[in-house]
């Protein structure tokens, strides 16, 4: 493990124990609840940021795979009495496995063409969502009825907001170790030398299928699992939330973010949600949010490819250096 690494191994730990254990402590009910929107959407950022990093392939369909992971969550929240904690796991794997269709496009497209794709099963999504929306305890398969929405459930030790937040950090630190355990193992081995050649990786023995899938299957657990804790947070979903064109968004502050480091995708959660709470605090528009987001990516894309996380590493690094 190289200074670099060290160094952002040690800011992880420190941020993790900076908002697990202090923030709750010095922020209003308000600001739990937004960081906690941030977390949950900054996971399903990491999902994006993996396959864009490991294969340069472009997902458009993670907000709609966001949705997907809540509607179930939902489901099974209404139908049965599993523990909370499995009942996100599941939902992560039921939408890990839908994610892994989506990787059929990708085997024959890239670029602009597997974008348009995704972005239009995002679409559909939206129907979906629009057309039988997410159940609220009604009877029936789907799960929807013209009554106020029954209790979601959240787990016995995070009923609280503060202690919830707590629950969704442990998730996303969770999770960052799983993205880098697969980054340092044949997985990300076998991504590597996808991205710089497939026909190369299939002369080296790689099934390029398989890999592909398993990296769409592993982008759609972490959106899955970030609709179902998005789900327990806010206590019901809405159609509204989850419209194609946010996941246009979604990937653009990915990359302002940086998709090469788990810091990358804590800073597209805050971008995301975040940053237009700060600008509604203050009186203004949270609309002006857009107008920075589009800078910062013309900036990520002109002259910081590595995005704001590659420029907070850099930093560290040279000042490493010069000591």
């Amino acid at each position: 493990m190289d200074s670099l690494q060290k160094t952002s191994t040690w800011i992880g730990v420190a941020l993790l124990a900076l908002t697990v254990l202090i923030l709750p402590m010095v922020l209003g009910a308000l600001w739990i609840k937004v960081l906690t929107s941030a977390a949950i959407f900054a996971l399903a950022a990491s999902g994006v940021a993996l396959v864009y990093a490991q294969l340069g392939l472009i997902n458009l369909a993670q907000i709609a795979l966001i949705g997907v992971g809540g509607w179930i969550a939902l489901r099974l929240n209404y139908a049965t009495d599993l523990p909370v904690t499995l009942l996100v796991i599941i939902a992560g794997g039921l939408t890990g496995v839908i994610g892994a269709l989506f990787a059929l496009p990708a085997l024959r497209m890239r670029g602009l063409y597997l974008a348009l794709v995704t972005l239009m099963v995002a679409a559909l999504a939206q129907i979906f969502f629009n057309a039988f929306q997410f159940p609220n305890g009604g009877e029936g398969f789907w799960g929807v009825a013209q009554k106020s929405a029954d209790a979601v459930r959240r787990p016995d030790f995070a009923q609280s907001d503060t202690a919830y937040f707590r629950y969704v950090m442990i998730a996303l630190g969770v999770a960052f170790m799983l993205i880098g355990l697969h980054k340092s193992s044949a997985p990300g081995r076998a991504w590597a030398m996808i991205r710089q050649s497939e026909a190369n990786a299939m002369a080296a023995g790689i099934n390029v299928t398989f890999f592909k899938l398993w990296a769409f299957a592993l982008s759609g657990f972490l959106a899955g699992t970030s609709g179902a804790l998005l789900a327990g947070a806010l206590g019901q979903l809405d159609a509204r939330s989850f419209l194609a064109g946010e996941g246009i968004l979604l990937f653009a502050l990915a990359v302002v973010g940086g998709v090469f480091s788990w810091l990358g995708a804590i800073v597209a959660g805050l971008l995301y949600k975040l940053l237009p709470a700060i600008f509604n605090d203050l009186g203004l528009s949270a609309d002006i949010a857009m107008i920075i987001f589009g800078a910062a990516l013309m900036h990520a894309i002109m002259t910081a490819p590595e995005g704001i996380a590659g420029q907070i590493m850099g930093a560290f690094k040279k000042g490493g250096s010069d000591d």
